[in-house]
Protein backbone atom coordinates (compact mmCIF):
# COMPACT_ATOMS: atom_id res chain seq x y z
CA UNK A 1 0.00 0.00 0.00
CA UNK A 2 1.07 3.70 -0.02
CA UNK A 3 1.37 5.03 3.44
CA UNK A 4 0.84 9.00 3.69
CA UNK A 5 3.06 9.95 6.91
CA UNK A 6 2.52 13.49 8.22
CA UNK A 7 5.81 14.90 10.21
CA UNK A 8 6.83 17.56 12.20
CA UNK A 9 6.38 21.33 11.19
CA UNK A 10 8.79 22.76 13.57
CA UNK A 11 8.75 20.76 16.81
CA UNK A 12 10.48 17.28 16.45
CA UNK A 13 8.38 16.12 19.85
CA UNK A 14 5.24 16.02 17.56
CA UNK A 15 6.71 12.97 15.34
CA UNK A 16 4.18 10.28 16.56
CA UNK A 17 4.83 6.89 17.66
CA UNK A 18 3.68 5.79 14.69
CA UNK A 19 5.51 7.61 12.12
CA UNK A 20 8.51 6.62 14.15
CA UNK A 21 7.98 3.26 13.99
CA UNK A 22 6.81 3.50 10.15
CA UNK A 23 10.15 5.06 9.40
CA UNK A 24 12.21 2.22 11.00
CA UNK A 25 10.60 -0.34 9.01
CA UNK A 26 10.28 1.31 5.95
CA UNK A 27 11.68 -0.22 2.52
CA UNK A 28 11.09 2.29 0.34
CA UNK A 29 10.50 6.38 1.20
CA UNK A 30 8.97 8.62 -1.52
CA UNK A 31 10.18 11.67 -0.31
CA UNK A 32 9.79 15.73 -1.33
CA UNK A 33 13.40 16.28 -0.77
CA UNK A 34 15.69 13.40 0.33
CA UNK A 35 18.02 15.16 2.40
CA UNK A 36 15.46 16.84 4.54
CA UNK A 37 14.42 12.93 5.41
CA UNK A 38 18.01 11.61 5.98
CA UNK A 39 17.78 14.72 8.70
CA UNK A 40 14.97 13.46 10.10
CA UNK A 41 16.09 10.11 10.53
CA UNK A 42 18.65 10.76 11.98
CA UNK A 43 17.35 13.58 14.19
CA UNK A 44 14.77 10.36 15.32
CA UNK A 45 17.71 8.34 16.09
CA UNK A 46 16.41 5.94 13.38
CA UNK A 47 18.88 3.67 11.89
CA UNK A 48 17.00 2.42 9.43
CA UNK A 49 18.33 3.33 5.48
CA UNK A 50 15.31 2.89 3.36
CA UNK A 51 16.00 3.30 -0.22
CA UNK A 52 14.59 6.70 -1.11
CA UNK A 53 12.63 8.06 -4.01
CA UNK A 54 12.47 11.91 -4.73
CA UNK A 55 9.00 12.61 -5.34
CA UNK A 56 8.53 16.76 -5.84
CA UNK A 57 6.18 18.83 -7.66
CA UNK A 58 7.95 18.76 -10.91
CA UNK A 59 8.48 14.61 -10.97
CA UNK A 60 5.45 13.64 -9.89
CA UNK A 61 3.76 12.89 -12.82
CA UNK A 62 6.61 10.83 -13.97
CA UNK A 63 7.30 8.78 -11.01
CA UNK A 64 3.82 8.00 -9.71
CA UNK A 65 3.17 5.02 -11.71
CA UNK A 66 6.63 3.33 -10.90
CA UNK A 67 5.21 3.97 -7.34
CA UNK A 68 2.21 2.64 -7.84
CA UNK A 69 3.54 -0.33 -9.13
CA UNK A 70 6.01 -0.83 -5.91
CA UNK A 71 3.00 -0.54 -3.51
CA UNK A 72 1.51 -3.35 -5.31
CA UNK A 73 4.06 -5.87 -3.24
CA UNK A 74 5.05 -3.68 -0.46
CA UNK A 75 4.70 -0.69 1.92
CA UNK A 76 5.94 3.04 0.13
CA UNK A 77 6.22 5.82 2.99
CA UNK A 78 5.56 9.04 1.26
CA UNK A 79 6.60 12.48 3.58
CA UNK A 80 7.09 15.46 2.49
CA UNK A 81 9.48 18.15 4.32
CA UNK A 82 6.70 19.05 6.82
CA UNK A 83 3.04 18.23 7.08
CA UNK A 84 0.93 16.41 5.43
CA UNK A 85 1.74 14.99 1.82
CA UNK A 86 -1.04 16.00 -0.69
CA UNK A 87 -1.66 19.41 1.24
CA UNK A 88 -0.44 22.17 -0.95
CA UNK A 89 2.99 19.67 -0.94
CA UNK A 90 3.77 16.25 -3.04
CA UNK A 91 1.59 13.64 -3.20
CA UNK A 92 -1.84 14.43 -4.56
CA UNK A 93 -0.74 13.31 -8.43
CA UNK A 94 -0.12 9.89 -6.75
CA UNK A 95 -2.87 9.23 -4.68
CA UNK A 96 -4.70 10.02 -7.79
CA UNK A 97 -2.82 7.45 -9.61
CA UNK A 98 -3.34 4.77 -6.84
CA UNK A 99 -7.10 5.10 -6.69
CA UNK A 100 -6.77 4.76 -10.38
CA UNK A 101 -4.94 1.67 -10.30
CA UNK A 102 -7.28 0.14 -7.46
CA UNK A 103 -3.66 0.31 -4.84
CA UNK A 104 -4.53 1.04 -1.08
CA UNK A 105 -3.67 4.29 0.42
CA UNK A 106 -3.31 4.88 3.85
CA UNK A 107 -2.78 7.73 6.33
CA UNK A 108 -0.72 8.20 9.39
CA UNK A 109 -2.33 11.07 10.34
CA UNK A 110 -0.11 14.33 12.21
CA UNK A 111 1.06 18.04 12.45
CA UNK A 112 -0.21 20.35 9.81
CA UNK A 113 0.10 24.02 9.70
CA UNK A 114 -3.41 24.57 8.21
CA UNK A 115 -5.57 23.44 11.26
CA UNK A 116 -2.69 24.64 13.66
CA UNK A 117 -2.69 27.90 12.54
CA UNK A 118 -6.72 27.89 12.57
CA UNK A 119 -6.96 26.51 16.03
CA UNK A 120 -4.45 29.29 17.81
CA UNK A 121 -6.02 32.49 15.11
CA UNK A 122 -9.23 33.35 17.50
CA UNK A 123 -11.43 33.36 14.12
CA UNK A 124 -14.55 31.13 13.84
CA UNK A 125 -13.27 27.45 12.84
CA UNK A 126 -16.86 26.02 12.66
CA UNK A 127 -16.42 26.21 8.23
CA UNK A 128 -13.52 26.97 6.78
CA UNK A 129 -11.57 27.17 3.35
CA UNK A 130 -7.48 26.53 2.55
CA UNK A 131 -6.82 29.12 -0.46
CA UNK A 132 -2.59 27.11 -0.26
CA UNK A 133 -0.22 29.30 -1.55
CA UNK A 134 -0.95 33.25 -2.47
CA UNK A 135 -0.10 34.02 -6.22
CA UNK A 136 3.22 35.63 -6.37
CA UNK A 137 2.59 38.17 -9.24
CA UNK A 138 0.58 41.34 -7.96
CA UNK A 139 -2.49 41.17 -10.26
CA UNK A 140 -3.00 37.55 -9.99
CA UNK A 141 -3.10 38.01 -6.33
CA UNK A 142 -5.59 40.72 -6.43
CA UNK A 143 -7.86 39.24 -8.60
CA UNK A 144 -8.10 35.86 -6.22
CA UNK A 145 -8.37 38.25 -2.89
CA UNK A 146 -11.54 39.70 -5.17
CA UNK A 147 -12.95 36.84 -5.83
CA UNK A 148 -13.09 35.87 -2.15
CA UNK A 149 -14.60 39.45 -1.21
CA UNK A 150 -17.50 37.31 0.00
CA UNK A 151 -16.86 33.89 1.04
CA UNK A 152 -18.53 33.72 4.33
CA UNK A 153 -15.87 30.89 5.43
CA UNK A 154 -12.39 31.45 7.23
CA UNK A 155 -9.68 31.43 5.14
CA UNK A 156 -6.28 30.21 5.23
CA UNK A 157 -3.39 30.87 3.04
CA UNK A 158 0.12 29.87 3.16
CA UNK A 159 2.71 33.07 1.74
CA UNK A 160 6.77 33.51 1.72
CA UNK A 161 7.22 36.07 4.48
CA UNK A 162 9.42 38.67 1.65
CA UNK A 163 5.53 39.49 0.13
CA UNK A 164 3.76 39.12 3.72
CA UNK A 165 3.49 43.07 3.78
CA UNK A 166 1.99 43.63 0.50
CA UNK A 167 -0.30 40.57 0.33
CA UNK A 168 -1.64 41.99 3.71
CA UNK A 169 -2.25 44.83 1.76
CA UNK A 170 -3.69 43.50 -1.45
CA UNK A 171 -6.07 41.30 1.64
CA UNK A 172 -7.28 44.61 3.36
CA UNK A 173 -8.23 46.35 -0.29
CA UNK A 174 -10.19 43.22 -1.09
CA UNK A 175 -11.86 42.24 2.22
CA UNK A 176 -11.84 45.28 3.98
CA UNK A 177 -8.99 47.12 6.13
CA UNK A 178 -11.00 46.22 9.20
CA UNK A 179 -11.58 42.31 8.72
CA UNK A 180 -10.17 40.52 11.17
CA UNK A 181 -6.82 38.58 10.74
CA UNK A 182 -4.26 36.60 11.94
CA UNK A 183 -0.44 36.25 11.06
CA UNK A 184 0.86 32.90 12.43
CA UNK A 185 4.59 32.71 12.23
CA UNK A 186 6.54 30.02 13.20
CA UNK A 187 4.21 27.39 14.24
CA UNK A 188 5.68 24.89 16.95
CA UNK A 189 9.23 26.29 17.25
CA UNK A 190 11.45 28.37 19.42
CA UNK A 191 9.89 31.72 18.38
CA UNK A 192 6.22 30.91 17.30
CA UNK A 193 4.07 34.42 17.12
CA UNK A 194 0.48 34.73 16.28
CA UNK A 195 -0.45 38.93 15.41
CA UNK A 196 -3.93 39.18 15.06
CA UNK A 197 -5.64 42.28 14.42
CA UNK A 198 -7.55 44.17 11.29
CA UNK A 199 -5.82 43.58 7.95
CA UNK A 200 -4.55 47.19 7.92
CA UNK A 201 -2.91 47.01 10.94
CA UNK A 202 -1.58 43.85 10.30
CA UNK A 203 -0.09 44.82 7.24
CA UNK A 204 1.76 47.66 8.84
CA UNK A 205 2.83 45.52 11.19
CA UNK A 206 4.44 43.20 8.70
CA UNK A 207 6.22 46.64 6.50
CA UNK A 208 8.91 46.12 9.12
CA UNK A 209 9.58 42.80 8.39
CA UNK A 210 8.55 39.18 8.73
CA UNK A 211 10.81 36.08 8.94
CA UNK A 212 9.70 32.37 8.78
CA UNK A 213 7.11 30.09 7.56
CA UNK A 214 3.88 31.97 7.56
CA UNK A 215 0.04 31.04 7.23
CA UNK A 216 -2.48 34.00 7.34
CA UNK A 217 -5.75 32.96 8.64
CA UNK A 218 -8.58 35.84 7.11
CA UNK A 219 -11.91 36.20 8.77
CA UNK A 220 -14.85 35.08 6.77
CA UNK A 221 -17.13 37.61 4.75
CA UNK A 222 -20.43 39.07 7.32
CA UNK A 223 -23.21 38.14 6.27
CA UNK A 224 -25.35 41.64 4.05
CA UNK A 225 -28.65 42.17 4.75
CA UNK A 226 -29.42 43.12 0.45
CA UNK A 227 -31.67 41.30 -1.38
CA UNK A 228 -30.63 39.78 -4.24
CA UNK A 229 -32.30 42.22 -6.93
CA UNK A 230 -31.22 45.32 -5.44
CA UNK A 231 -27.97 43.98 -5.48
CA UNK A 232 -28.08 43.40 -9.12
CA UNK A 233 -29.91 47.05 -9.46
CA UNK A 234 -26.21 47.91 -7.86
CA UNK A 235 -23.95 46.51 -10.39
CA UNK A 236 -26.62 47.48 -13.47
CA UNK A 237 -26.25 51.40 -11.66
CA UNK A 238 -22.57 50.24 -11.60
CA UNK A 239 -22.55 49.82 -15.21
CA UNK A 240 -24.31 52.66 -16.32
CA UNK A 241 -21.20 54.74 -14.18
CA UNK A 242 -18.73 53.28 -17.02
CA UNK A 243 -17.62 50.03 -14.71
CA UNK A 244 -17.08 47.09 -16.50
CA UNK A 245 -20.02 44.30 -15.82
CA UNK A 246 -17.07 41.92 -14.44
CA UNK A 247 -15.55 44.38 -12.09
CA UNK A 248 -19.25 45.71 -10.85
CA UNK A 249 -20.42 42.04 -9.90
CA UNK A 250 -17.27 41.54 -8.20
CA UNK A 251 -17.40 44.98 -6.37
CA UNK A 252 -20.97 44.25 -5.39
CA UNK A 253 -20.65 40.49 -4.64
CA UNK A 254 -18.01 41.35 -2.10
CA UNK A 255 -20.52 43.94 -0.32
CA UNK A 256 -23.38 42.23 -0.46
CA UNK A 257 -21.74 38.61 0.12
CA UNK A 258 -24.11 37.04 -3.12
CA UNK A 259 -22.33 35.30 -5.53
CA UNK A 260 -20.47 37.59 -8.26
CA UNK A 261 -21.24 35.00 -11.04
CA UNK A 262 -25.04 35.28 -10.55
CA UNK A 263 -24.82 38.37 -10.06
CA UNK A 264 -22.78 38.89 -13.41
CA UNK A 265 -25.25 36.39 -15.51
CA UNK A 266 -28.50 38.20 -13.93
CA UNK A 267 -27.55 42.02 -14.61
CA UNK A 268 -26.31 40.42 -18.16
CA UNK A 269 -29.90 39.18 -18.93
CA UNK A 270 -31.06 42.41 -17.49
CA UNK A 271 -29.16 44.27 -19.74
CA UNK A 272 -30.74 42.35 -22.34
CA UNK A 273 -34.28 42.44 -21.82
CA UNK A 274 -34.09 46.28 -21.70
CA UNK A 275 -32.10 46.56 -24.84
Amino acid sequence: MIILAATPIGNLGDASRRLVEALSEATIVAAEDTRTTQRLLAALGISNRPRLIALHDHNEKERAPELVELARDQDVLVLSDAGMPTVSDPGYGLVAAAADAGVLVTVIPGPSAVVTALAVSGLPTDRFTFEGFVARKPGERAAAFRALASEPRTMVFFEAPSRAAATLADMATAFGADRRAAVCRELTKLHEEVARGPLADLAGWAEAGVRGELVIVVEGAPARAVAFPDAVNQVLELVRGGTRLKDAAAEVSGLTGHSSRELYQAALSMRGERA
